[in-house]
């Protein structure tokens, strides 16, 4: 047997103190950082306040107002006021309120470092794995035990390698190719591993890309993703801050993979996954005319700068459809400041497009964007389960930025290579 080891287990074994770790033990781990959003306090606020308790260490928590911000009733309102008071009472700094995205500002604020744990309240904390990290969403109950111990525990996961090797071609995405890879693993083809991403076209994406792939690696029941921190990584974490404290962790030669996945990235084609399942992805190349009634671009998967930019090339000299809504949410404030220093939101806007708030809104049901009954949309999001942006009787496909952004002059679904050529597919 190999005696080798993975990225994953060797962040485990340091936050265990242990030497070395194997797949399926149970381990205790020290927590580097806790992420909560707006919906997180008022879950466990009366037990906090009925025990006296208090957070275990200020600086190492973030909360991150985002799903219900800025509220559309009374009662989000509410829920926003419990979480920033809350986070006050117990003198945590990293509180942002009307920033954006968790995911997003996690990242912005280089607050996932290389070789840490982070657990999150949210399901894609495993986005912060393209930072070289083991990020994970935990439950209300897992994350009280965080916050008061400082501590959680994992069994610890087997690896899934997915190796890509070349380069994706322009406009190609990253969210073709993670569509494709739970296409090929199924909705449960990873339960409870991890998701390696390796190859020559992982090094060359940019990390708004790579976050992409770790942050979807949960629709294949992954326990999370992970890629190996490079220069790009850190490049950007000096950007942000000269005193960060990390270590980067690489695979070793020989360790053990529990099933390995190969791609090459020039033979990827624009992906869409059908309702109501993230694994039921189809090429587009392959589709009949789907009519569409709205077109979003937004979320943590797909209204980062980057995102913004290749729909704006899309867009660029187009109008959509008079039978289109094209709404876009920048994940964050500072993505929506840099979109409107650099003209892309005025292409956005020339084109067609309504800009909301930038938060969790539409993907996640709560307001701004959501869907009547027998109503299509395409989304650049992370999940189309049923009645996920609306009604249960409307319909929800997902694609990346480029092919939302073709399908929105079209009117229907669009594979962008075609529309690119000059023609209509």
């Amino acid at each position: 047997m190999s005696k080798g080891a993975t990225i994953i287990e060797k962040i485990i074994a340091k936050a265990a103190s242990r030497k070395s770790v194997e797949p399926n033990e149970l381990v205790w781990l020290e927590v580097d950082l806790a992420m909560l959003t707006d919906t997180s306090p008022r879950r466990f606020i009366q037990k906090f306040k009925k025990h006296d308790l208090k957070v275990f260490a200020p600086d190492k928590v973030a909360i991150i107002l985002d799903h219900f911000n800025p509220p559309s009733n009374q009662k989000h309102a509410e829920i926003i006021k419990i979480a920033r008071d809350w986070a006050r009472a117990e003198n945590i700094k990293n509180l942002f309120d009307l920033k954006g995205v968790c995911h997003q500002i996690l990242y912005e604020n280089a607050l996932v470092l290389p070789g840490t744990v982070v657990v999150g309240a949210d399901s894609h904390t495993c986005t912060g794995g393209a930072m070289g990290a083991m990020a994970i969403g935990v439950g209300t109950t897992d994350l009280l035990g965080v916050l008061i111990t400082g501590k959680t525990w994992v069994r610890v996961p087997e690896t899934i390698k997915v190796e890509v090797s070349g380069e994706l071609n322009f406009p190609i995405m990253a969210k073709d190719l993670i569509l494709q890879v739970i296409k090929d693993l199924g909705s449960d083809g990873a339960l409870y591993k991890v998701l390696e991403f390796q190859g020559s076209a992982i090094e060359k994406m940019n990390l708004d890309e790579r976050r992409v792939l770790c942050n979807m690696s949960v629709e294949a029941g992954a326990k999370t993703g992970i890629i190996e921190a490079d220069k790009k990584v850190t490049d950007h974490i000096s950007r942000i801050t000269k005193d960060a404290k990390y270590n980067i962790y690489k695979s070793d030669p020989d360790a053990n993979y529990c099933r390995t996945l190969t791609y090459k990235a020039e033979a990827l084609s624009s992906m869409v996954a059908f309702p109501h399942a993230v694994d039921s992805s189809q090429p587009t190349s392959n589709l009949k005319k789907i009519k569409i009634n709205q077109v979003y671009i937004g979320s943590c998967t797909g209204a980062k700068y980057t995102d913004l930019v290749v729909a704006a090339k899309i867009l660029k000299d187009n109008k959509i459809s008079s039978e289109v809504r094209l709404l876009v949410a920048p994940a964050s404030k500072k993505v929506l400041e840099r979109s409107i220093k650099d003209g892309i939101l005025s292409i956005l806007l020339k084109s067609g497009a309504s800009i909301l708030p930038t938060s969790c809104g539409a993907c996640a049901g709560i307001q701004n964007g959501l869907m009547a009954a027998g109503e299509r949309c395409i989304s650049t999001t992370n999940r189309n389960f049923q009645g996920r942006m609306g009604s249960p009787d409307s319909e929800l496909y997902l694609a990346s930025p480029a092919t939302a952004a073709a399908s929105a002059i079209t009117g229907y679904i669009t594979d962008p290579r075609a529309f690119l050529k000059g023609g209509r597919s």
